[in-house]
């Protein structure tokens, strides 16, 4: 426990330094929040809709923080530390890769809790949006939708050689997720053999997860996310620890 906490102060020191994080899971979401208020307003999200169109987002905005830490930053941190020889040094020291693993995971769902409540704080106080949900279910969802995000993330950082493939395997990832998924441009508005592509990217259905809980709609409409979800999680953190490289 001890090596995990000292482990864990300096890696967010680290984190903290480099300002990746901040910019782009911290002020881009509240960004998003911004423009989407100030351009919509209290509007409904469509004609006769019971909710804004502020509602109808707000559980998409809360994933690019996910999708930012767990897509494109762990397998960065991890790869990186890899190319530098830093874990080669690691592996003669009793230090388990879950450990190392869970030290970064820990890290960025710091980050995510961080901007999920300031996304909710800018968006309340500033636009007048109500959460029309339950945060009993929320919140599971979220933690869920992280989970999923993280062991993608942690797979291609165990299993990336280097840097540079890592970067390319995580931009291949991260950039058509948060565009076409729905966390920036709303699914609701895509042409349908748009969202027919969108619908086999992970963070579309954590996208609609997401949505339902945060618009209180009935639970029986997120069977197949859940499933989605769960599955990416308990397969992709098992091939992270299984095939981790130390180098």
């Amino acid at each position: 426990m001890k090596a995990f906490s000292t482990h864990l102060k300096i890696e967010g020191k680290l984190s903290l330094r480099g300002m990746d994080m901040i910019i782009f899971a911290i002020f881009m979401p509240i960004i998003a929040v911004i423009i989407l208020g100030s351009v919509f307003g209290s509007r409904p999200a469509f004609d006769g809709a019971p909710y804004s169109f502020l509602a109808q987002s707000f559980g998409a905005v809360t994933t690019i923080a996910i999708c930012a830490g767990g897509v494109m930053g762990l397998p960065l941190v991890i790869s990186d530390y890899r190319q530098k020889k830093i874990l080669k040094r690691m592996k003669v020291t009793p230090v388990h890769p879950g450990m190392i693993l869970g030290v970064e995971a820990v890290i960025y769902t710091l980050y995510s809790v961080c901007s999920l409540f300031l996304v909710y704080w800018v968006a309340a106080i500033f636009f007048g949006y109500r959460f029309e949900g339950s945060w009993m279910s929320f919140l599971p969802a979220y933690f869920l939708v992280m989970l999923s995000m993280f062991s993608i993330g942690l797979m291609v950082g165990g299993l990336a050689p280097n840097t540079k493939t890592a970067g390319m395997i995580a931009s291949i990832l991260y950039f058509p997720m948060l565009i076409f998924s729905g966390a920036t441009l709303p699914y609701e508005v895509m042409p349908p053999s748009l969202q027919t592509v969108a619908d086999i990217m992970p963070l579309t259905q954590g996208i609609k997860l997401l949505k339902a809980m945060s618009l209180g709609l009935p639970a029986g409409d997120v069977m197949l996310p859940v499933i989605v979800m769960v599955s990416i999680t308990v397969i992709c953190t098992g091939v992270s620890i299984r095939c981790f490289r130390w180098e």
